[in-house]
């Protein structure tokens, strides 16, 4: 049976690029392919039921360059390689430049969520994403292939895929846990906190709302103490703590938060839209193409309509909003409509089992 090997900076349990990861490995089991993992580092509760290999020098952080030959042989008995997102946001190129060097004339596949020129510190910076011949270059949204168009390189838009029946999560027992009772009003935010994820925004939105701002992860990219005052700040009450699993998040939630500055997609609010939540969504340009699907999000910039909605005793018009938006998200951005994606994609190039 062939190998496909995916290869990133690291794999975890919460960020875009590892849900979008697991969910293509679920597609390229069903197409016939074994495959394994190859990253810096594999956060805590990772399992993903595959080989791994952990190569130092692979993570964002990590001080070395990766050993070559360790690298080598990671990939040896690959057939098939995905680089997720490693080979498109400059967070250690000399990792970057290693996986392209062991690559070249290989079959691979380069999946891109942010290119360098779309974030300002790293827009310089034009040796990433390289290319060659032997490759196919994928990306999350229409924006990002046009963009690539532009600078020479050509790219497929594979938008990501999402389970249409996510499993049930634990409403009652996910609140009790946070300390909560089921009348209090829970504002969740399940991102990392990083600038771009506009902490400051969301807290204000759960404070205009009367609400108690839930963050998920951790601080990263040195904005532990922004952070930090930030949450000191709030005069809502404030929860930043990892409990549960993605379905208790959206259970015990009832309203989910996402006025992000730059997305390279952004699943949550589509999650939101699966698990019937209502969301607030900002204005960044990929959440515009999305909303070109049909989603009809709350906006971060007025929220008198998600107060009218949420305080509303209109049940049956609650149920045609949460309703319309998990039947566009089954629609437009299924597992099964990604499947098919990723199967043209991978026939067109020879590459099937």
């Amino acid at each position: 049976m062939p190998r496909c090997t995916i290869v990133s900076f690291r794999f975890g349990l919460t960020d875009g690029v590892s849900v979008v990861s697991r969910n293509w490995a679920v597609v390229l089991r069903r197409l016939g392919f074994d495959v394994s993992w190859v990253a810096g580092a594999f956060e805590s509760g990772w399992e993903a039921g595959d080989p791994t290999h952990l190569v130092a020098g692979l993570g964002i952080d990590d001080p070395m360059p990766p050993d070559v030959a360790a690298l080598t042989g990671a990939l040896a008995h690959a057939d098939l390689v995905i680089v997720e997102n490693l080979c498109s946001i400059p967070l250690n190129l000399p990792a970057a430049r290693a996986v392209t060097g062991v690559l070249r004339g290989r079959p691979a596949i380069l999946h891109h969520h942010d290119p360098p020129w779309q974030r300002q510190r790293f827009e310089h910076i034009t040796e990433l994403p390289p290319d060659d011949p032997a490759w196919l270059h994928v990306t999350v949204n229409d924006l990002t292939r046009r963009e690539m168009a532009d600078r020479g390189i050509e790219a497929t838009t594979v938008y990501n895929g999402f389970d249409p029946d996510p499993p049930t999560g634990d409403r009652a027992g996910t609140r009790r846990r946070l300390g909560l009772d089921d009348d209090t009003l829970l504002v969740a935010h399940p991102v990392r906190a990083i600038r771009r994820k506009a902490i400051s925004r969301a807290v204000g939105i759960a404070e205009a709302l009367g609400g108690t701002y839930w963050l998920l992860g951790p601080a990263e990219d040195g904005y532990g103490p922004t952070l930090a005052g930030e949450l000191a700040a709030a005069t809502c009450p404030v929860i930043h703590a990892p409990v549960g699993t993605r379905g208790d998040i959206y259970a015990a939630a009832d309203l989910i938060v996402f006025p992000s500055t730059w997305e390279g997609f952004g699943n949550p609010p589509v999650e939101a839209a699966l698990y019937r939540r209502p969301v607030v969504v900002g204005d960044y340009p990929v959440a515009t193409e999305l909303r070109g699907l049909g989603f009809r999000w709350f906006t971060h910039d007025d929220l008198d309509p998600v107060a009218s909605w949420l305080g509303g005793h209109d049940q049956a018009r609650r149920d045609r909003l949460l309703d319309y938006n998990r039947d566009v998200a089954v629609r437009q951005l299924s597992l099964e409509r990604m499947a098919r994606r990723l199967e043209s994609l991978l026939d067109g190039a020879g590459w099937l089992p």
